[in-house]
């Protein structure tokens, strides 16, 4: 077992261990005074994993009630919010009780953000059980829907009480969620750690699994760092947007469905290092992202993707910003207006 404290305006542990999920109720027995949980989860990850969670939770003297919507990205909004809403009002969640996101980056996001304003607030702790909600969406506090306006457009802060990663969990993901939550892992070795891209530019789909603790491990505390450093996304934890201008954008195009964000967010580094870091580096990045059978680009023609970036919540007044890398382990935020993005990107 490995645990990562973050140090927030809640502070939490991220434990790392697999087999975690079989004895969760009593590493969530210690983050909470109440015996009532709420499990909110998706029609995939519920029947793999729901039962084994809510018998851990009843062994630890829990009442618990489960809530499940279908999969996927078109799920994360408005009107699964308002369902997850009214299924709480009728179980009789209360401020002191706890809310569980099990599932990956879309649960997370959703039962978040339903838990920073449920009752004007109530904790909530998170299970992930893909590679890209372990690596990044669990940890760092950032919950959000989409709108018809475009992607996170409506969201919160709201720091979980506890984050649980089980490696085990990953084992059930297909290789197209695997690859998804690569896209993150090789972010966060771009943007601070050469270490780390090194050990997975030395690995590949096929044996990744090898090192995915390593990994795992690595990429949240990076992000810890990140993340104490800025919390609330004034500054440096921008860096953490490397790949997502461009990949929202992509996402967008193709109206969030058969496209998967860590898809978009490895198309959108490999078209903003090609712009502007070496063609050593350019090359050595789709190298790496090929390994994982994740795009180097997108067929959508950049004219068609540039105003899904005028409505991204990175866009501040005629500006926007972006991250570059212009070597490996190193980011920086740059901020142009959007004229002279168009230009940029058009090149």
């Amino acid at each position: 077992m490995k645990t990562i404290h973050i140090s927030t305006s809640t502070p939490y542990d991220v434990i790392i261990e697999r087999g975690s999920i079989t004895k969760c109720g009593s590493y969530i027995s210690g983050c909470t005074k109440s015996k009532k949980a709420a499990i909110i989860t998706d029609d995939i990850v519920g029947k793999l994993y729901a039962d084994t969670v809510v018998s851990s939770l009843c062994a630890c003297g829990f009442e618990v009630r489960v809530f499940t919507f279908p999969n996927g990205e078109s799920s994360k909004n408005l009107d699964t919010l308002g369902k997850i809403y009214n299924f709480l009002c009728e179980y009789g969640i209360t401020r002191s009780d706890l809310l569980i996101a099990l599932g990956g980056g879309v649960v997370g996001d959703i039962t978040g953000l339903a838990a920073a304003t449920f009752l004007r607030g109530i904790d909530f702790m998170q299970i992930p059980t893909t590679l890209l909600a372990q690596v990044d969406s669990s940890v760092g506090g950032k919950t959000a829907v989409d709108i018809p306006g475009g992607k996170n457009l409506v969201g919160a802060f709201k720091q979980p009480v506890l984050v649980l990663c089980d490696s085990n969990t990953l084992s059930t993901l297909p290789e197209s969620e695997l690859a998804c939550g690569m896209a993150e892992a090789v972010k966060y070795g771009m943007i601070r750690d050469k270490q780390l891209f090194e050990l997975i530019e030395s690995h590949d789909l096929s044996n990744v699994s090898e090192v995915i603790d390593d990994i795992v491990f690595a990429s949240i505390d990076i992000k810890r760092d990140v993340v104490e450093h800025d919390e609330f996304d004034k500054g440096e934890r921008f860096i953490l947007n490397f790949g997502h201008t461009l990949g929202h954008a992509i996402e967008g195009w193709h109206n969030y469905s058969n496209y998967t964000h860590g898809m978009g967010v490895s198309a959108g580094m490999c078209m903003i290092t090609e712009r502007f870091a070496s063609p050593d580096l350019a090359e050595r990045l789709r190298k790496c992202v090929t390994a994982y059978k994740l795009p180097v680009g997108t067929e959508a023609p950049m004219k068609e993707l540039l105003p899904f970036c005028s409505v991204d919540k990175k866009r501040d007044l005629d500006s926007i910003s972006f991250v570059v890398c212009m070597e490996v382990g190193k980011a920086e935020i740059r901020r142009v207006s959007l004229d002279e993005f168009y230009r940029l990107m058009e090149v």
